[in-house]
């Protein structure tokens, strides 16, 4: 019986250090999924202003007009609202892609919360955490 207590001791142990280094694990992926689906949004924003010399947003504005969707795939739809945001009254036009936490993303990435990436090519975050840890 000393045996099988030890042996539940030595699992519960276990378990209480692994669960929240896979939970952090989870959160860090969701993370890295977001921020390549914005970095690739960015590379549509070039694109497009190749074509119609301004920048697109995903909501009507008086500083943005053209408004497309934009579908993040579903492992990050679950997890991070995306927006897309222009100022095309500008000189010369700006826009900035965020993806901003949802649900357990939200509540377990206090860290970094919303990231973000402009048309320079600054990276943002509004946690309380560094760019460099969270990039």
């Amino acid at each position: 019986m000393i045996e099988l207590m030890v042996v539940v001791a030595i699992i519960g142990i276990l378990a209480a250090v692994a669960v929240p280094s896979y939970s952090q694990y989870v959160i860090k992926s969701n993370r890295a999924a977001a921020e390549a689906y914005i970095t690739s949004v960015t590379s549509r924003q070039v694109q497009y202003a190749l074509d119609a010399r301004q920048y697109f947003c995903t909501t009507a504005t008086a500083a943005c007009t053209q408004t497309q969707v934009v579908t993040p795939p579903s492992e990050v739809a679950k997890n991070y609202t995306v927006s897309v945001g222009a100022d095309n009254t500008l000189t010369p036009p700006t826009y900035s892609v965020s993806a901003t936490p949802i649900g357990a993303q939200l509540t377990g990435d206090t860290k970094c919360g919303t990231v973000s990436l402009d048309q320079t090519g600054v990276k943002g975050i509004s946690g309380t955490g560094s760019v460099a840890d969270c990039w």
